[in-house]
Parts: C-alpha cells; structure tokens; sequence
C-alpha cells in the first residue's frame, strides 16, 4: 500500500544540524557574546520566519516583538516604535534608537527588497542586543541563549501557539532522544511562568494510570527541584532503568500531589487491537513509525480469524498525533483512492496533496472513530479524512483542533527554530487548525443528549448534519466567532464510557450508521 503523493520527508520532518562545536558550546555557557554570530542567527532566522511562516509579518513587527521579549528577562527594559523610529531604554535612559527596519524606501523610491528588508532587520537588531547587553547585567546572568529564546518567544507569541525557537543544547538532547519516550509514558514541556507542566500522556502508560493528568505541574523529581528553565535536567531525571521507581512532586491548581511511578519494564505497544463480539477494537494511542504496520498486521490477523469482524472500532481518544507521513498511510488503510488531505502555506513547497492509492483492508466493513479533546494533530488528520470521505463514523466530542505543521530550520549557532508553515485541509477543503474534528455523534453534551443522538440517527435522521455541513464548507482564515460557534455545537471533552456504547449501537444498527454518514 503506498500513497501517490510524494511526502515531502525532509521538508516535513526536522532538518538535522551537527553538534555545536566544543569550543563554541563552552562559550555559549559562559554567557560570551559574539555580535557577528548573533547577527548570522537573526538573519538565518528571520529569513525562514520572512519566507515560510504561514502569517507574512513586516521586518518592523518582528523587530519590535524580539525587543519587547527581552522584558521577560529584565522588566526595566522597554521597547517601543513611534515615527518611524525604534527605541530601546532601560528605565529612563535611552539605550538606542534606529530606523524601524524595512520602513525607509531605496533612492529610487521603491521598498527594499525582501532578502535585504531581513537582512536590515537582523543587522539592526544585533545593535539592539549589543546595547541591552552592555548596559543589563540581569541579560548578561541570563545568558546569550536565553536572550535568543526570549526575543523569540515573543515574536512566536504573535504568530502562532507551535512555532518556537530550541536551543543548542536543547536541540541536540532533541535529536538524541527525538523517538524516544520515558518508561513512565509522559512527555513535559515549559508552560506558563517557567512552570514544567505534563505535556501528553501515553493512554494505559504508567502516568495515566496513576491519574496524572495533562497540565499538571511537575515541582521535583527525586527530590531534585525542576522547571522549565531545567527541563533537560528533568528529561534525564525521568528517564531510568526499566522497572526501577521515580518520585514526582507536582501541583495541581492549590493542591499538592506526591506520586511514586515504576517505570515500564517492556515498551507500550501503540497500538492495541482485540476482536470481541464480532467488533475489532483498535486502540492506537501514538502515531509512531511503524503503526501502520501495526494496523494492517491487526486487520489481517482479524479476517483470518475462524469468526472475521462484522464492524470496526478506532479508538484516537487521547491521541496527540506523532509522525505525520503514519498518519495519512493509516487513513490509506481504510480507503482506496481519493484525497487524503492537503495542506497550503505561503511557500510554494509547503503546498501538498496526499492521495490514497492502495487498497482498503478492512474490506469496506463499518468503521467507527472515536475522538475526544485530547485527540490532535496526526490523530486528527485521519478523522477528519475517513470522516468526510464517508469510510467512517466519527463519535464523540470535538477535538483540540491542531492542524499546523511545523518545518525545522537549523542555525548557524546550533539551535533550532520550529516554524509553522502549512496548515492541513480535510478533503472537503476546511482547515483542521482551531475547528478540530467535529463528530457525527456527540456525547460530550451528557448521556440524555447522546441517547437523543443515537435515536434520530436510528430513525434516519442525523443530530449533527447541519453544523457538520457548516463545518465542510468553512475556508481559513476561519473567523473566531464561527470557530466558537461550531466547536459549541459539541464541546471538546475526555473520552467517557458512553463512547464504546455509542460505537457498538452504530454497528449493530446498519441503517443508524448509514445516517450518520455524510451525504
């Protein structure tokens, strides 16, 4: 089975950078401050950010947002552009002030040209950092890194939620472990006011088990206080020999929580299939390399069973996406031709169609997808494909609705900048980024209304038709009220018992399933 599209993995996936040098590794710890790297940085930076972000933003924001980032690091700093000119003061004093870039037109009255507009910005603001860090010494304690990833972040906060810049170490630790996953099946991040908060978890992983849950604030491990200023500290701390125990402090809201976890003796697999009554129940809770594999070996192992499935339950509830290329093969799986999805950004390449080309090897039997809103990204594509192709019933609530994909950019320093450069399209052309994926049943909305759901759907009439049909014909930019609008129709919630029930009753009653298509 292959899709006809090609799929772009360089593009789509990270662009590798070697190591920083050991030399410049040490200096970049010590806090050294090379303007003349600092500027090949900005430029390389902001040229990707100028040709490939999904949002074109002018030389003269961008310049100011990276200014204004430096408060996170020493509020006496402020930064401003009025008149035509860009200010840079620390308490009353003026540190500098300069042209905005890219405002001034050449001699002959034409604007600059893109490549110089970034290149101006870049060298700009190497001046602009130069003069913060003579005249600051809370930047200079903070480091050179950590100006960058300031100055960063505030740019990434005015374009989009998944765009970020990674540091040198950062990314390489990244690349050390970019398929790896701790025994305790969690994954943290940096979340707000440099708290390290619980970022996914993996569905039947030690972590679900004991009843962490996504946003939990993680405070010590072992005893070792962590943040997110810490975080790499915290990723080697959680890692640790298969069955061997870890203790976590964290926070939840006010209250405070101690929790001993035993690391997993043996991977979890991602996928997890059983045949009960006659239904396959497929749980894949990641997209890793090789789920497709997985779920084809499931099918094949169901249809050469002496009792073969009548019906098909996939469960993506808690799924947080993984690799994008699984994600448009496993919708491959269930479909024989036709689009898959696309996606369209500003850069020619981030332009892309995904085809299915094989065959369907659950046979065209009645498939159900189960969602919630924790389900995203890769675990949305395939919803929002079988769902509008009309292979699938989707059920259960909205999804987070994460249909940004991000390109890798490597810098002359060693970090990284992830920049969000494409959004994926449904095939009936509506963006999954901030809608999600809506169901055709919705249970988030209580047992009474699923109950009323699955009723009209038995008599031939489907609950969701009109906001799904609302939902197809939506094009991005989406405005936020009618984003709010359709997502209010079935609110994102976490899976709940009702949903298995929902998807047996869809399958025991053919003409219910058959409404609830899309027509």
């Amino acid at each position: 089975m292959k899709l006809l599209a090609a799929l772009m993995l360089g593009l789509l996936g990270p662009l590798h950078a070697a190591r920083p040098a050991q030399a410049q590794a040490q200096a970049q710890a010590q806090g050294e401050f090379s303007r003349a790297q600092l500027r090949a940085v900005l430029r390389e930076a902001f040229a990707a950010i100028a040709e490939r972000h999904l949002e074109a933003a002018a030389p003269g924001d961008l310049a100011l947002w990276s200014l204004r980032g430096l408060t996170a690091i020493d509020p006496g700093l402020g930064a401003e552009a009025q008149g035509g000119q860009l200010r840079l003061r620390l308490g009353p004093s003026l540190l500098r002030e300069a042209p905005v870039p890219g405002a001034a037109a050449t001699p002959a009255g034409r604007g600059t040209s893109p490549r110089a507009a970034v290149e101006a910005l870049a060298d700009s603001l190497a001046l602009f950092y130069a003069e913060a860090w003579a005249a600051s010494a809370t930047l200079r304690r903070a480091g050179v890194e950590r100006l960058l990833q300031a100055g960063f972040d505030e740019v990434f906060n005015h374009l989009d939620p998944y765009s970020r810049y990674i540091t040198a170490e950062e990314a390489w630790q990244a690349r050390q472990r970019r398929v790896g996953q701790s025994g305790l099946g969690l994954r943290v991040a940096a979340g707000p006011r440099e708290a390290l908060v619980i970022a996914t978890l993996t569905p039947e992983g030690e972590a679900a088990r004991a009843g962490l849950r996504e946003g939990d604030e993680l405070r010590s491990i072992d005893g070792v206080p962590v943040s997110a200023s810490r975080i790499l500290l915290a990723a080697e701390l959680l890692e640790g020999p298969p069955g061997s125990a870890v203790e976590l402090e964290l926070r939840r809201g006010g209250q405070r929580l101690s929790v001993v976890l035993r690391r997993a003796t043996q991977a979890l697999q991602p996928l997890q299939a059983e045949l009960q009554d006659g239904i396959l129940w497929m749980r894949l809770g990641v997209f890793s390399t090789n789920s497709t594999e997985q779920l084809a070996e499931a099918l094949a192992s169901a249809f050469a069973s002496p009792t073969p499935p009548r019906g098909l339950v996939l469960d993506l509830r808690g799924n947080r996406g993984g690799v994008l290329t699984q994600a448009m093969s496993v919708a491959d799986t269930f479909l024989t031709d036709g689009l898959v999805a696309q996606s369209l950004g500003r850069h020619p390449d981030a332009r892309r169609v995904w085809e299915a080309g094989g065959s369907d090897l659950a046979r065209g039997l009645p498939l159900v997808i189960l969602v919630d809103g924790r389900t995203a990204s890769a675990a949305e594509i395939v919803a929002a494909a079988l769902g509008d192709r009309g292979r699938a019933v989707v059920v259960g609530s909205a999804t987070l609705g994460k249909g940004l994909i991000q390109i890798v950019i490597p810098l002359p320093n060693g970090a990284e900048v992830l920049i969000s450069w494409s959004r994926v399209l449904a095939p009936a052309g509506w963006p999954v980024q901030g809608l999600g994926v809506l169901p055709a049943l919705c249970t988030s909305l209580g047992q009474d209304a699923a109950r009323s759901g699955l009723q009209a759907l038995a008599s031939g009439t489907a609950p969701m038709g009109a906001v799904l049909a609302r939902l197809r014909q939506a094009r991005a930019p989406v405005p936020g009220s009618e984003v709010a609008a359709l997502r209010a129709a079935c609110p994102p919630a976490e899976g709940r018992d009702l949903d298995p029930q929902a998807a047996r009753f869809l399958l025991d009653n053919p003409a219910a399933y058959r409404a609830a298509l899309p027509r």
